[in-house]
């Protein structure tokens, strides 16, 4: 397994101040849950799907960390730019073919066939980040996302809109009628033109994993003021990013601000022997 230094580094690719900002809190959970599942599991390289994942931005991180990450992606186009992301940062940094980029492959595929192209059983861990907000029934593509884990036990990193957040932006921009539609109606969306299809409470997401044979485990509120926060001022004020950053981090375990938060975090288990 990598050094811890390069682990961090790796980690760092999560891409730019802002989008550190946001995806902070989630990877520092997610970096914990693979090292417990390490320990259950009594290997320190893991297999970990990462479905949705495209360009990487958790899938380098996770293989900077020794595991062997496979991403599934429906869009040929993000597979081709992680491909080319890839070949170029292998002559970049002298990647040797079972460096980082070497733990790392790429599949095209969706909820509907993900158990053909990536495997039944097959993985100790599964990253589903922004998936369950765009598929057509949440709960059928959660029960697939189940049946990528190994039987014997493992962990989901799910990751979903919240409802609350976009109640809370509409209102701020003075969408009043769209921050009360929102709030009412079942799959948390603000009007025809809203491009999100499902947004969810932390009780719908808890209901969804236990339906999908899960123990729903911790809960995290991500994006609680990045998206309101001004980007001007964290560029401008010195410290800015650094205090908004722990800001995040301390209020995203607490129940009052997950409600309010753009996204939710969950991990949840696979009993072993399923």
């Amino acid at each position: 397994m990598p050094s811890q230094p390069r682990a961090r580094a790796a980690g760092a690719s999560l891409s730019g101040p802002h989008a550190a900002l946001r995806a902070g809190v989630v990877w520092e959970v997610l970096r914990e849950a693979l090292r417990h599942r390490a320990l259950a599991a009594g290997r320190p390289a893991l297999d970990v799907l990462d479905l949705g994942g495209g360009s990487g931005r958790f899938a380098v991180p996770v293989a900077g960390l020794g595991h062997r990450v496979t991403v599934v992606d429906p869009s040929p186009d993000a597979l081709f730019a992680l491909e080319r992301r890839a070949a170029e940062e292998r002559v970049a940094m002298g990647d040797p073919p079972d460096g980082v980029w070497g733990r790392v492959r790429g599949v095209q595929g969706d909820t509907q066939d993900l158990l053909d192209v990536a495997g039944r059983a097959a993985y100790d861990m599964v990253l589903c980040h922004g998936v369950l907000e765009q598929v057509e029934d949440p709960a059928v593509a959660l029960r697939a996302v189940t049946g990528a884990l190994r039987r014997t036990g493992g962990t989901l990193s799910l990751l979903a809109a919240g409802v609350g957040g976009a109640v809370l932006s509409r209102a701020l921009a003075g969408r009043f009628s769209e921050a009360r539609q929102a709030l009412r109606d079942p799959a948390g969306r603000w009007g025809r033109a809203d491009p999100v299809p499902h947004r969810f409470t932390v009780a719908q997401l808890t209901a969804l994993v236990t339906g999908a044979g899960l123990v729903p485990g911790e809960v995290h509120g991500v994006r609680i003021f990045a998206d309101l926060v001004p980007g001007s001022l964290v560029d401008t004020e010195p410290d800015a990013l650094q205090a908004l950053t722990r800001l995040e981090a301390e209020a995203a375990g607490r129940p009052a601000f997950q409600a309010i938060a753009g996204q939710l975090h969950m991990l949840a288990e696979l009993p072993g022997d399923q």
